[in-house]
């Protein structure tokens, strides 16, 4: 079987992805959904039939006003005939239109939820190679894109065909084949101009789009880093960079708006020479005798009724075609498989004593180089345990692999002897409370971002929180209080009040196993001992594991690691690691100089 084609390939994918979209529409819960799509299919079926139908009353009422007429209603009755047709034709749209309203707003909703979720569900790698700025684009486009696809395929091309067939039975069985073949001939046309002309319209848009993406994964990414512009003086050199994005959006926009006017000409051309033809066709015939001026109004009637919805053939089409193209990014999306999958058997964890055991873990986060090469380590229950060493050694690997952001590849790691890839990782995730070098907050409020640490928490939970954490009585010192603004990223706290703050959050959510992760690496040293005590009270009672570059900072873990190119190359207190005057010695000794040089 030959390879098929790109245009197969994405006649395919467009299909798959319209079947995707069909369970949104057609779900076997709620029932709701079913019997609103069918009474919205019975209204467009009401609605095409009376539009079918007005013509021809339309054709009586001039008829009757020339006495050609047999109809009893008489041109009055007839003319208000046509005005009720057209009213219930409306009526039986806008009928149709609440009725799947509903129906499109749950399936976007849905989408939207699933996709969000899904994204959330992705591992770390995923969301460290890809741009936040192209993601929320990629959801905000797809949901867009089925709305589109909704809104103007089921009730904009649908309607049009069946419109189109009924109009065609009419034409051929009151006048003659030749009407039919000019009518069908002129759309045929019409069809094959816009939707060649389309095709090429489409390429334009795809750069139109790819280019808008660019410049906003730019716009959003000078943003996210405000401050670093600032202090390289780097505004101008932003606006560059911003702009030269714009400039591939503006060209490819320019030549969207010259391919629409090429498009909209050959429409035009092509409606009005059939328009024509067949109304001098019919204007033919009623000299003739054999037609009357009724029915010469209603061939015009019906040729403006088609070639109507016909001018927004192009635009249709190009719109579904590109919806099409963003639904299949935002279901390719849905489709990315999760690094992190969870076992169909996995329970939930329990953690009654808190132990932790490497066994012989490795890992690596390319093939060709890896980080850690066989860790041995068990950190008793209740007990605090230290992992230092020097940039690159595998340190900050550890707590990742813990919190399963991803799986060894080699040994296991244990909590209470439950291998973390049998038991759910929401169990896990729940049990674990972790403290980074630099805590993120929500642009929201300090008590939002408290309380945040565990679903449904009072504001007396928030506030015993925070004084464990020594920072309420900061807060209260704010003339907002809890409620006092943190900014984007939490930028209107200073390091220390941001550390604060995270520190509260997790012992809100007390958990029995802590990881401290450079917690205070990023901080002077004042603050920094003020964060300690704070942390070694969120420690008391819990198994503490602390990964650290300081070693200031863990000088009384009950035990401490010493790291080295993924191996570990020393065990002992500080006390017992000093008297081996080996790797951890020198690293202290190195340290102390440079708090020496810096006071």
């Amino acid at each position: 079987m030959p390879d098929a084609t790109p245009a197969e390939l994405e006649r395919r994918s467009n299909l798959r992805t319209i079947r995707e979209v069909v369970p949104y529409l057609w779900p076997k819960e709620p029932r709701w959904v079913r019997v609103r799509v069918v009474l919205a299919l019975v209204l467009l079926l009401a609605a095409k039939l009376v539009s079918v139908v007005t013509p021809l009353i339309y054709k009586g009422a001039v008829d009757s006003l020339e006495g050609v007429s047999d109809l009893m209603l008489g041109a009055v009755g007839l003319t208000v005939a046509y005005g009720g047709a057209r009213l219930m034709n409306v009526g039986f749209q806008q009928a149709r239109d609440a009725a799947f309203s509903r129906v499109g707003q749950r399936a976007l909703r849905q989408l939207a939820r699933e996709t969000f979720t899904h994204i959330h569900r992705l591992s770390l790698r995923f969301h460290l190679t890809r741009r936040t700025g192209g993601l929320s684009r990629i959801i905000e486009r797809g949901v867009k894109g089925v709305d589109f696809l909704l809104r103007f395929m089921l009730l904009s091309v649908g309607p049009l065909i069946l419109e189109l067939l009924l109009v065609a039975i009419v034409l051929f069985v009151l006048f003659d084949w030749r009407y039919l073949a000019v009518v069908s001939g002129t759309i045929a046309l019409y069809v094959w101009f816009t939707f060649r002309v389309t095709e090429w319209r489409v390429q334009i848009r795809r750069r139109m789009n790819a280019e808008d993406t660019d410049a906003n994964q730019k716009a959003v990414d000078s943003l996210l880093n405000y401050e670093t512009v600032k202090y390289f003086g780097a505004e101008n050199r932003e606006a560059d960079r911003y702009d030269r994005a714009m400039q591939g959006y503006e060209t490819a926009a320019v030549q969207t708006a010259n391919s629409l006017a090429i498009l909209n000409t050959g429409q035009s051309l092509l409606i009005t020479a059939g328009l024509v033809a067949v109304m001098v066709m019919a204007a033919l015939g009623v000299q003739d005798g054999s037609l009357t001026v009724g029915d010469f109004v209603m061939v015009n009637a019906y040729m403006i009724q088609i070639t109507m919805p016909l001018n927004f053939l192009g635009t249709v089409y190009r719109e579904i075609r590109q919806s099409l193209v963003d639904m299949r990014e935002m279901f390719d999306l849905l489709g990315q498989p999760s690094e992190v999958q969870e076992r169909e058997n996995a329970k939930p964890i329990t953690v009654p004593a808190g132990e932790i055991v490497f066994d012989n873990v490795r890992f690596a986060y390319d093939p060709e180089r890896p980080i850690l090469k066989g860790i041995n380590l068990t950190v008793p229950p209740g007990q605090t345990v230290a992992i230092v060493g020097a940039s690159g050694s595998g340190k900050s690997t550890i707590g990742r692999l813990l919190f399963r952001f991803y799986d060894v590849t080699g040994g296991a790691i244990r909590i209470d002897g439950q291998d973390l890839r049998d038991v759910t990782q929401s169990s896990l995730h729940d049990q674990i409370g972790v403290v980074p070098q630099d805590t993120v907050l929500f642009n929201d409020t300090i008590g939002y971002n408290i309380a945040y640490g565990r679903g449904g928490a009072t504001e007396e939970d928030v506030i015993e929180a925070a004084k464990a954490a020594r920072i309420h009585d900061f807060v209260m010192r704010l003339p907002e209080g809890y409620d006092t603004a943190v900014g984007e990223r939490g930028l209107k706290l200073s390091g220390g009040e941001k550390q604060r703050v995270g520190i509260a959050r997790t012992l809100l959510k007390n958990p029995p196993i802590l990881l401290l992760d450079e917690a205070t690496s990023a901080l002077d040293t004042q603050t920094e001992q003020e964060i300690k005590v704070a942390l070694d009270r969120a420690g008391e009672g819990r198994t503490v594991l602390i990964i650290a570059h300081r070693l200031s900072t863990v000088a009384e873990a009950d035990l401490i690691v010493v790291l080295e190119d993924g191996e570990i190359v020393e065990l002992g207190t500080h006390g017992e690691l000093l008297q081996l005057q080996r790797r951890y010695a020198q690293l202290w000794a190195n340290q102390a100089a440079e708090r020496r040089e810096a006071s």
